[in-house]
């Protein structure tokens, strides 16, 4: 099963995004699904290193490995069994919003979950909404 983005088909993700808002629906009985994905995943991995003074040091090493994006299908434990009982055919997922920061991701994901009252509908499977912002880390939406 694939992305999409406005009806077009998502085989990569714009190099200059962090993240992005999605929507799963489900074909059978158009319940859906709306949360946020990471693009990248920090990973720090150490390694030895031997200083001028001949002492060995730890030195961390920060880099960034692409996510389970193209695979992901939201961490709703129920929409997940649906996905394994029904197939991954009779679902569709649709990027709502690239965005440029994690902060970003969070403040659209909380935005559209609110909006569409996710938690007051049975036509969603979200059942939880957790988040933290501060507006200081939203740049201009």
């Amino acid at each position: 099963m694939t992305w999409y983005f406005q009806n077009n088909l998502v085989e990569e993700l714009p190099t200059d995004i962090v993240g992005f808002v999605y929507c799963i629906t489900n074909l059978n009985n158009g319940r859906k699904y709306i949360g946020k994905k990471l693009a990248k995943f920090s990973k720090t991995t150490y390694k030895m290193v031997t200083l001028k003074n001949g002492t060995k040091k730890k030195k961390r090493i920060k880099s960034l490995i692409d996510s389970d994006w193209r695979e992901y299908y939201g961490s709703s434990v129920e929409l997940n069994n649906d996905v394994a009982l029904l197939g991954r055919d009779k679902f569709t997922r649709e990027i709502l919003h690239y965005c440029k920061s994690k902060a970003e991701c969070s403040y659209i994901e909380l935005r559209e979950q609110m909006e569409r009252r996710v938690l007051e509908n049975a036509d969603y499977y979200n059942g939880i909404i957790q988040v933290k912002i501060h507006k200081n880390h939203l740049k201009k939406l």
